[in-house]
C-alpha cells in the first residue's frame, strides 16, 4: 500500500495582494482594539491607585472609597436594569410589528423613525425629561405612593418636582429603545424564509410561526442587542445628570426626593471642580464602571455562544 507520504499534497493558492492587505488590516484592527483597551485599563488603574491606597478620611465624604462608590454603583445598576426591563420587551414587540404586521409603507416609515431616534443626542433626551416628562409624573407618583406605597419602589413621599429615579429610568428606556429595536429588527428580517413557510404550511398561525421560528432564530440577537442597550444605559451621563435630583444614599424608592446618583453622572458633575485626591477618587469610580461594563459584555458573549446551536443552517 502506498504510504501517506506518497500522496500528493494540496497546495494553497497564493494570496492576491488585495487579500493580503485586507487580512493584514483586519489583524491590525483587532490588535489595535486590544491595545487601546489595555491602555485604558492601565490608565484607570494608575490614576485610581492613589485613591485606592489613601486613608478613608482623605476620600471625599471621609468614610472611605467603598462607601463613596457603592451608592453610585447601586444607582447605576438600578437605573440601567430597570430601563432595560422596560425597553427590551417593547423593542422586541416593535421589531415584530415592523417586520411581520405593519404594511410596507408604514414599516418603512417606522424604520426611518427608529433610526432617527437613535441619532438624537443624549442631552436632548435629558432636556425633554426635565421639562416635559418630570412634571407629568408628579400626579401619577402621588397615586402610586397612596395606593401602592407598600411596595418599596413606590414608598414615597413623592417628589414635588418629578426629578426622580423613575423619570431617569423612563428617559434611559426611551434612549436605548431604538438601539435594541434596530438590531432585533435586522435579526428578524434574516430569519430563513423556509422556516417561516414550513411553520405556516403545517397549519401554524402567524403568532405560532413567530414563536416557533422567528424568536428562536433571533434569540442571540435579542440578548446581544439588550446588552448593547444596557451598556449605553450604564454609561449614560448628561441625560441622567439633567433629570435626576441626587441626594445620595441607597434606596429602592423610585418616586421620592432621595435618589442615589450614577457613576457617569457624578463624574461629569464633580470633575470640573475636583483637585488632588478627589480626581483620583472619581477615576477610581470610573474604573469600577469600566470593569462593570466589561463583565456585562463578557456575560452577554457567553450567553450568545450557548445559543449558537440554533441557526438558519440546521
Amino acid at each position: 500500500m502506498p504510504s501517506t507520504a506518497d500522496k500528493p499534497r494540496t497546495r494553497r493558492a497564493p494570496l492576491r495582494p488585495g487579500d493580503r492587505i485586507f487580512a493584514g488590516a483586519s489583524t491590525g484592527a483587532g490588535i489595535l482594539i486590544l491595545v487601546v483597551l489595555a491602555g485604558v485599563a492601565a490608565f484607570l488603574v494608575t490614576e485610581a491607585w492613589p485613591a485606592i491606597t489613601a486613608p478613608a478620611e482623605e476620600i471625599p465624604g471621609g468614610e472611605g472609597l467603598i462607601v463613596y462608590i457603592w451608592p453610585l454603583l447601586f444607582g447605576t445598576l438600578l437605573s440601567a436594569v430597570f430601563a432595560l426591563l422596560i425597553a427590551a420587551p417593547l423593542a422586541v414587540a416593535i421589531a415584530l410589528f415592523v417586520t411581520y404586521y405593519a404594511p410596507r409603507r408604514i414599516a418603512q416609515a417606522l424604520g426611518y423613525l427608529i433610526d432617527l431616534l437613535a441619532a438624537v443626542p443624549s442631552i436632548v433626551y435629558g432636556l425633554w425629561g426635565f421639562n416635559q416628562l418630570a412634571p407629568l409624573t408628579v400626579e401619577p407618583s402621588g397615586w402610586l405612593a397612596e395606593n401602592l406605597g407598600f411596595i418599596p419602589f413606590f414608598e414615597g413621599p413623592p417628589s414635588a418636582t418629578g426629578r426622580t429615579m423613575l423619570v431617569a429610568i423612563l428617559v434611559l428606556a426611551v434612549m436605548i429603545l431604538p438601539i435594541i429595536t434596530a438590531v432585533v429588527r435586522e435579526a428578524f428580517v434574516q430569519t430563513p424564509r423556509l422556516h417561516e413557510e414550513a411553520s405556516l404550511a403545517l397549519g401554524a398561525t402567524r403568532w405560532e410561526m413567530i414563536k416557533m421560528a422567528v424568536l428562536p432564530f433571533g434569540r442571540s440577537s435579542i440578548i446581544g442587542a439588550s446588552m448593547l442597550g444596557l451598556g449605553r444605559a450604564l454609561g449614560e451621563t448628561m441625560a441622567v445628570a439633567i433629570v435626576l435630583s441626587v441626594s445620595g444614599g441607597v434606596t429602592f424608592n423610585l418616586i421620592s426626593t432621595g435618589n442615589p446618583g450614577t457613576i457617569a453622572a457624578n463624574i461629569a458633575l464633580q470633575f470640573p471642580e475636583s483637585t488632588g485626591i478627589a480626581i483620583n477618587t472619581l477615576i477610581a469610580s470610573g474604573l469600577v464602571l469600566f470593569a462593570l461594563t466589561l463583565v456585562v459584555n463578557m456575560a452577554a458573549r457567553a450567553v450568545v455562544e450557548r445559543r449558537k446551536e440554533f441557526s438558519g443552517a440546521n
